[in-house]
């Protein structure tokens, strides 16, 4: 086994690996910013090393400083954990032409499926169902325009290239089309390097639905099940649990199959996702992309399966097989995982950097929290402002709910806004209880919370509306009285006030 392993990352992430590394005997190496030298990753690690200033681009994606860190250490493998440089194939091909084992894909799956057309066509060609939509970029509006007139309104523009939501517009009609392409052109080059853009149908009110997969260099390829992913902002997932509420065995079989062959197609090796969008009205599903990755949510699927995903990793990296085959992966009971942001729900969800004053942290049974703070730390401006991901674990969908409902309370943070006030609100919200999830849930969720509050506020008013009619009521019926009779009853409350 490796003796010593290098993080390419930062936060919760890094500290989910040095765990698995420190349960392997395997010492560890962090890489930091000028702004992370105080990070919990830093101090967990058996070393660290500063790779540059606060701006990711001049730190966390260096690719020759963290090259450089690794063989000055002696680090024998790299593992890049999720963002940043983790799905970057010419950063592979530096790391194995260095001498040095990366954790993950090889570059040439990378390539295949990183971008979302060229993973179209691997879907295609494997035999997947796929969104109906292009499989090359646009040319123009007047193509665009074209193709959206054939599939018919709604459509999504989507980025080829990089993910979580950036260049991706949903288009109603064609009076939308022009701007939301050139927007999502833009947006697709500053994020990407990258403006291509495609377009699909659009599959309204679709579920986002997950399949873990797993590959090793023998050839093994293997699914653990799916995570349900449909509660999102921004495109970007929020609350996610395994297994879907929609999902039975025949269909969990089928998508597991679908995303087994997706990894097969590029002789895939390691962790990776293929995500697809599922309808809620007859569950026909639709590849949507793959992640080359470890994914946020992994914690969900470690749950209910009982594998630790980062060691399988790990010793897949290694060399050595699969420690299960596809008999082997049973589900067992539900879990529900929130990421907790340093953002504020009331703002849109707009980032909270600060100081974390206070911290702390739920305990009890089937209680999770894979977190990158501690009290005093501090959530900078410069990256994402994930925080942790927390999750529990039930016997059943009920429990597990039930069990986050009291874990939430118990969570704290002090110093800075978070998404905690927000997942109370969704953990008794009747939609999500009952399960009817799709992507649409929180416009939903925030829609019924402004009537809610909309109608508190006029009740308020129509009390306040109501006393102020009493009083004056009252004040006329006092007025209206003889004089006689108001002086005798101003006296007989005088004299009771002197008793008083």
């Amino acid at each position: 086994m490796f003796k010593k392993i290098l993080i390419a990352n930062r936060g919760e992430i890094a500290c989910r690996v040095i765990r698995a590394c420190r349960d392997m005997g395997v010492a560890t190496v962090a890489v930091f910013s000028d702004v992370d030298a105080d990070a919990l990753h830093v101090r967990m690690a058996d070393e660290a090393y500063n790779i540059g200033p606060a701006p990711s681009s001049e730190s966390y994606l260096r690719r020759d400083k963290i090259i450089e860190v690794a063989k000055q250490s002696g680090a024998e493998a790299i593992h890049p954990g999720y963002g940043f440089l983790s799905e970057n194939a010419e950063f592979v091909r530096e790391v194995t032409a260095s001498g040095i084992t990366f954790i993950g894909p090889p570059p040439e799956a990378m390539e295949g499926l990183g971008g979302k057309m060229s993973a179209r066509k691997i879907a295609i060609a494997a035999g997947v169902p796929v969104v109906p939509g292009t499989t090359e970029p646009l040319t123009s509006f007047e193509e665009a325009k074209e193709i959206a007139a054939s599939f018919g309104y709604p459509v999504m523009l989507k980025a080829s290239a990089g993910g979580g939501g950036k260049g991706m517009r949903l288009v109603t009609d064609e009076g939308e089309l022009k701007s939301a392409l050139e927007n999502s052109q833009s947006e697709a080059l500053a994020s990407f390097g990258d403006d291509a853009v495609y377009v699909e149908k659009a599959v309204m009110r679709p579920r986002h639905i997950e399949i873990q997969v797993f590959s090793d260099t023998h050839g093994n390829h293997v699914h653990l099940g799916e995570r349900e992913c449909s509660i999102q902002r921004r495109h970007q997932k929020v609350i996610e649990e395994a297994p879907s509420p929609i999902n039975d065995a025949n269909l969990r079989a089928e998508m597991g199959s679908a995303a087994v062959k997706v990894a097969a197609a590029v002789n895939y090796v390691g962790a990776g996702t293929v995500e697809f969008l599922v309808s809620d009205v007859d569950r026909s599903f639709y590849f949507l992309e793959m992640n080359t990755r470890l994914q946020v949510e992994h914690p969900v699927t470690e749950l209910v399966t009982g594998f630790d995903l980062v060691r399988e990793q790990i010793n897949v990296a290694w060399g050595e097989k699969l420690s299960f085959t596809q008999d082997d992966v049973e589900l067992k009971g539900h879990a529900i995982e929130c990421r907790v942001y340093a953002e504020d729900p009331e703002n849109n969800f707009l980032p909270s950097p600060g100081k974390i004053t206070r911290l702390r942290l739920p305990q009890g049974p089937g209680v999770r929290d894979d977190g990158g703070i501690y009290e005093g730390a501090e959530v900078s401006i410069f990256y994402d402002p994930m925080i942790s991901k927390f999750a529990v674990y039930g016997r059943d969908r009920s429990e597990a709910i039930e069990r986050m409902r009291r874990a939430l309370q118990e969570y704290e943070v002090g110093g800075i806004k978070t998404t905690l006030p927000f997942f109370r609100e969704v953990m008794k919200d009747a939609e999500f209880i009952s399960g009817e999830l799709d992507t649409g849930y929180i416009a939903r969720f925030n829609e019924r919370r402004s009537v809610k509050a909309l109608s508190e506020t006029q009740a308020d008013i129509a009390i306040i509306a109501a006393a102020i009619a009493f009083q004056e009521s009252t004040k006329t019926v006092v007025t209206n009285q003889p004089t006689a009779s108001r002086w005798a009853t101003a006296g007989r409350n005088s004299a009771m006030n002197s008793r008083l």
